[in-house]
């Protein structure tokens, strides 16, 4: 026969997006965060990042090489969670305890569940969370190169002891706080950058920082000034755009997107209001990871000529 029939299993969509090329773009999007952070922190954020990110990819290679796997570093990913991380952490942190995060990330969250694509939860929200557990990290903010330390407070603890914040101070990162998590402007920027180029959609992002601020307004005695500091203080918005969209670890369904950001947001506001953690969007992402195989179930993909039972 002139032509043969050639048989393969699914999938049979051809495509030129690439797990790299993904990962590059996420990279892309955190620069003006990274930058906005070197600027205000200073050399001290640098180097946080510039470990964090080596530390990353170096697990990934050493993990690989003693199992004798075929080496997964060239996807970036490691290169996303690292940064990530570093971002996620104050300026003033000891690198060997940033270093320690990342190992965490790498090797316990991701590749011992069999690397990308097989981790049940997001690796730098985990390290994170691990870090806050076991050295108090979060609770040694950074402030930016100029400001007083001593008198200065993060924005989240002026808000939780009813002070105002200015919004402008917010918005351009002004503020004590973690590397990635106080220019609002810069990770707006980021954010929009990963909507045009369609690697997340708007339904976490919206559903995650809308239900914040809707319940933070309503806590506050519809102020909106402080309701829109609520959005503005912590992770929220590097959480919102850049964590809670992980595809691994998140729904594939716009309705399931939905319902995910939503229960990080009341996650989050209860932790904020009552809880003993100043923040809580790590928590709030991290618990509905672990929910998403049943917000897989609630809320499930309509299947190709499939037929409702």
């Amino acid at each position: 026969m002139a032509s043969k029939l050639h048989i393969s299993v699914s999938p049979h969509i051809r495509s030129s997006i690439t797990t790299q090329r993904i990962m590059l773009d996420v990279v892309l999007s955190l620069l003006p965060a990274t930058l906005a952070g070197c600027i205000l922190f200073g050399w001290n954020a640098l180097a946080v990042v510039g470990v964090c990110v080596l530390t990353a990819v170096l697990s990934e290679c050493i993990f690989n090489l003693i199992i004798k796997k075929e080496q997964t570093i060239g996807d970036l990913s490691a290169v996303v969670t690292g940064l990530l991380l570093a971002l996620n952490l104050p300026a003033n942190i000891p690198l060997w305890q940033a270093a320690v995060g990342a190992i965490f990330a790498i090797v316990v969250v991701k590749c011992l569940f069999g690397g990308i694509g097989c981790n049940l939860v997001n690796p730098a929200i985990t390290a994170r969370v691990f870090m806050l557990i076991a050295f108090g990290t979060m609770a040694k903010a950074a402030f930016p190169v100029g400001m007083d330390a001593v008198s200065g407070a993060t924005p989240l603890t002026e808000l939780a002891q009813e002070k105002t914040v200015p919004l402008m101070d917010l918005f351009l990162g002004n503020t004590g706080g973690a590397i990635g998590e106080t220019c609002a402007l810069a990770l707006l920027i980021g954010g929009v950058y990963l909507l045009i180029r369609r690697v997340i959609s708007w339904h976490i992002p919206v559903a995650f920082i809308g239900t914040v601020f809707v319940f933070s307004l309503l806590l506050e005695g519809f102020d909106f000034t402080a309701a829109l500091s609520w959005v503005l203080s912590g992770g929220l918005l590097i959480g919102a755009f850049f964590m809670a969209t992980d595809y691994v670890t998140s729904p594939a369904t716009s309705l399931g997107k939905l319902i995910f950001g939503f229960g990080a947001g009341i996650i989050t506001v209860l932790i904020r209001f009552y809880g003993n953690y100043p923040e809580g969007v790590s928590f709030g992402i991290l618990m509905m990871n672990i929910l998403n195989p049943y917000i897989e179930i609630w809320a499930p993909r309509k299947l190709f000529g499939g037929k409702r039972v």
